[in-house]
């Protein structure tokens, strides 16, 4: 009896787990916590802003998951390198990588400003603040290629083993960016610290002025990222040639094209989903922008877990270690579990009072708590989905994933959404429902496809 639970989770590993997720996590947080600050900052200028930023987040998902997938490439092909021993190889990859920044960024910095006016047309944006949700998109736009950095670089050092640089920069950035929003959004004022009145600057810029500090503090992301990646003792590509290599961009390639496809359709997704949100009208869009904001809180456990379980899942299809990889599986998905649990609890509870951090009307917060209790019912069965799909990434298998993604995202979501909102004239609670089907079936499809194990190069876990 005592072997086979030893056989069931092998607690050794723990402090490996833990050691690759726990700076993720962190990372998260802080990025969530300044999300948070943004958000509040802005709802205090009034409903209409908070619509007026949060209207185009889903085309920020977006382009910024279509640009992950090229970064999730490089993951699995880093991360089995390592596991092999193979740093030179490695090495070549993070070249490549620099040519990927180089392109992708120039690529999306030329369409993302040149398609600022129309995108807020397109998401169905009350004509009323559609102006201000253009600048906001086009000034958030401006440094694409920092930000392509941030994102390839971040996930090349998460390959290699290294989470905590990409937690240092992360927290670097949402500090400039909250300094950034205190200095730009509001007007000169005076406070008073230690009894003693103090002029503080300000802009007064608003909803421009969080794009601005946004902005700058992605510059600084980017340049800091890039530094960080030369100077790595295991994958700096200095010395490198950045001219493309078919022995290492194809292989990536191959598995960018199909994650990309899957990200930019479910992305897609996301948009058609808020623009149909954002045709229920302002209380819609403000009180679904103000439930995403929270509930993002609450993801970060699966996060943290999903780029612990892609590294290790590398590290040992690299080494050929095939009982480290299913102790590895077994233990991430029990924590996982187990904390998805915790948080989706405490997000059914606190509900309320997580809205009334950002929004004082009381029809935002009574939606907002509404739909967010729906969606904390369902959070420990997408967190199963999401490590899985890490697995999936560490071992280069994205044809899976696209096809579950897409399906439930247009099969359930979208169709869902179209029918309950647009033909049925239900409001923002339906369309929700239609989210927490989709992530039901995710993980459904995730847990049926990872117990078959075709996905696993040593064959079907037993």
């Amino acid at each position: 009896m005592r072997e086979s639970k030893k056989s069931l989770f092998n607690f050794t590993l723990l402090p490996v787990v833990f050691s690759l997720a726990w700076p993720t996590m962190l990372e998260q947080i802080m990025a969530t916590a300044v999300q948070y600050i943004d958000t509040a900052m802005v709802g205090s200028l009034g409903t209409a802003a908070t619509a007026s930023v949060g209207a185009t987040t889903t085309v920020n998902w977006m382009i910024g998951s279509t640009i992950s997938a090229f970064g999730i490439s490089f993951l699995a092909y880093i991360s089995q390198a390592f596991g092999a021993k193979e740093t030179e190889k490695a090495r070549h990859a993070a070249s490549q990588a620099v040519l990927a920044v180089l392109v992708l960024g120039v690529f999306f910095t030329a369409l993302t400003l040149g398609l600022s006016g129309q995108v807020p047309v397109w998401m169905q944006v009350d004509p009323a603040i559609r102006d201000t949700a253009a600048r906001y998109f086009f000034i958030l736009y401006t440094p694409m290629l920092a930000r392509t950095a941030t994102i390839i670089f971040g996930t090349v050092l998460r390959a290699a083993g290294d989470t905590k640089t990409p937690m240092r920069v992360g927290i670097l950035v949402n500090l400039i960016n909250v300094v950034g929003n205190f200095l730009l959004i509001y007007e000169p004022r005076t406070v008073v610290l230690f009894g003693r009145n103090v002029a503080i600057w300000g802009a007064g810029w608003g909803v421009i002025g969080a794009a601005a500090a946004s902005a700058f503090s992605f510059v600084v992301g980017g340049l800091a990222i890039t530094i960080a990646l030369f100077r790595h003792p295991n994958v700096s590509p200095k010395g490198l040639s950045i001219a493309p290599d078919r022995e290492v961009l194809l292989p990536c390639l191959k598995v960018a094209f199909t994650n990309m496809l899957q990200r930019f359709g479910t992305s897609f997704g996301y948009v058609a989903f808020a623009a149909m949100i954002n045709s229920l009208g302002e209380l819609s869009t403000a009180a679904h922008t103000v439930a995403n904001t929270v509930e993002s809180a609450f993801y970060i456990p699966g996060y943290g877990m999903m780029a612990a379980a892609a590294t290790l899942t590398g590290n040992a299809i690299g080494a050929r270690n095939q009982r480290q990889m299913k102790d590895q599986a077994r233990l991430i998905i029990a924590l996982e579990v187990m904390m998805m649990i915790v948080t989706g609890s405490l997000l059914f509870i606190f509900a309320p009072k997580m809205v009334q951090i950002f929004s004082k009307d009381p029809e935002v917060i009574k939606l907002g708590s509404t739909v967010l209790r729906m969606v904390a019912c369902s959070e420990p069965f997408y967190g199963v989905s999401i490590v899985i799909e890490g697995m999936l990434q560490g071992a280069g298998e994205t044809v899976a994933p696209f096809l579950f993604n897409i399906s439930g995202m247009w099969g359930i979501r979208i169709v869902g959404t179209f029918i309950c909102t647009q033909l049925l004239g239900m409001g923002l609670v339906s369309a929700w429902a239609c989210m927490i089907g989709h992530n039901l079936l995710l993980f459904v499809l995730y847990v049926i496809y990872y117990r078959r194990g075709k996905w696993n190069p040593f064959g079907r876990e037993k």
